[in-house]
């Protein structure tokens, strides 16, 4: 099992202490155990591949979940767009993934609430991360954002990058939301309550294809 670069700091800290319980008292490295195997096993990052072949425009789902949300909403990256918002639960993989081949061009950190994530209103209260991206099918934006567990989100791309559809580009540590702003040329691909997964699930199809 593959795991996420971003957890091997937190399972060397537990694999440390899991050792050195064990000179306390056999119970309480076992207990240490128990948690060292759910951390590795929540920072599980498997390979994925897109469910079918892809054609032109398609669109990846940049998280794993279940889909709460899709409207019409405005970001002053893309202008007006639609919106797909995505819960992922403690459950779930929590790496994401671009949903298509861009050019980051923004990149923005906004502090705030921890609210449950999957309210509405979590996209506007809650501390996320924006990443925006100009691709040939025009500029698109994903929302990181932090949930009422969710201690730290973790990016890793940075403006000018080239990020390729179905890489990596962060994670969030326990249950938050994706949101995902599609260009105009691209149309939602899902309904409220279908359950995704990230670099797999086609998201948003090109109009008329």
């Amino acid at each position: 099992m593959k795991i996420a670069r971003d957890g091997w700091p937190t399972i060397a800290a537990l694999v440390l202490m899991t050792a050195a319980g064990w000179y306390v008292s056999p119970w309480i490295s076992l207990c240490l155990c128990v948690l060292l195997a759910f951390v590795c096993w929540f920072f599980r990052d498997p390979e994925r591949e897109p469910e079918r072949p892809l054609n032109d425009g398609d669109f990846l789902s940049p998280a794993d979940g279940a889909v709460v949300e899709i409207e019409d909403s405005e970001h002053e990256y893309t202008g007006k767009a639609v919106k797909i918002g995505i819960f992922m639960n403690g459950f779930n993989v929590h790496v994401n993934r671009f949903p298509v081949t861009g050019t980051v061009g923004y990149a923005k950190y906004v502090p705030g609430k921890k609210w449950f994530a999957i309210a509405p209103k979590a996209s506007e209260i809650n501390e996320r991360f924006y990443v925006g991206a100009e691709s040939e099918y025009g500029r698109f934006v994903l929302t990181q954002i932090a949930g009422i567990m969710a201690r730290r989100i973790a990016p890793r791309v940075k403006v000018g990058d080239v990020v390729r559809g179905g890489e990596r580009y962060g994670m969030i540590k326990l249950g938050s939301k994706v949101d995902i702003y599609l260009p105009p040329a691209i149309i939602p691909n899902v309904k409220l309550g279908d359950k995704v997964f990230a670099g797999r699930t086609i998201i948003g199809v090109k109009k008329n294809a």
